[in-house]
């Protein structure tokens, strides 16, 4: 378990759509387990693969409450709204304020494979979101309002 760089904005990395995640395997552990570390050691809520270098859709969140490790991840629901100001790993020092659901209901796996469901209310709405973003090579700031 390591601490891996963090990509910064300007790195064409983080605009680019990730693969999916189909081999479930020790590497995809230690990827998780070095993105939970690394996020830990920058004190953010969340991180995605990509954000490390990686193009895959993996990404851990924690508010709090524990980390949640996320494979392959979909918002299957959403709704109200949440006008907060939002910061980015990748984008240290810049803040702004976004525009995100209140509630969202995320579908993924774990590590292992195993099928899981969460449901996220303000900033773990807002964590899952942004993390889902970078996924698909988006940054917070174009979400601003």
């Amino acid at each position: 378990m390591g601490i891996r760089n963090i990509v910064l904005e300007g790195d064409p990395l983080l605009c680019k759509k990730c693969r999916e995640v189909e081999k479930f395997d020790d590497r995809l552990s230690n990827l998780i387990d070095d993105m939970i570390n690394t996020m830990n050691k920058a004190e953010g809520v969340g991180l995605a693969a990509p954000q490390v270098g990686v193009l895959r859709r993996v990404a851990v969140v924690n508010v709090g409450d524990g980390n949640i490790e996320l494979v392959n991840p979909v918002i299957v629901d959403s709704s109200g709204e949440q006008r907060e100001e939002e910061g980015c790993l990748s984008c240290p020092g810049q803040y702004a304020v976004t525009l995100r659901p209140m509630f969202v209901t995320v579908e993924a796996f774990d590590r292992f494979g195993k099928k899981v469901k969460y449901m996220g209310k303000a900033l773990k709405a807002r964590a899952f979101c942004h993390e889902i973003d970078h996924l698909d090579g988006i940054l917070f700031k174009s979400r601003t309002v």
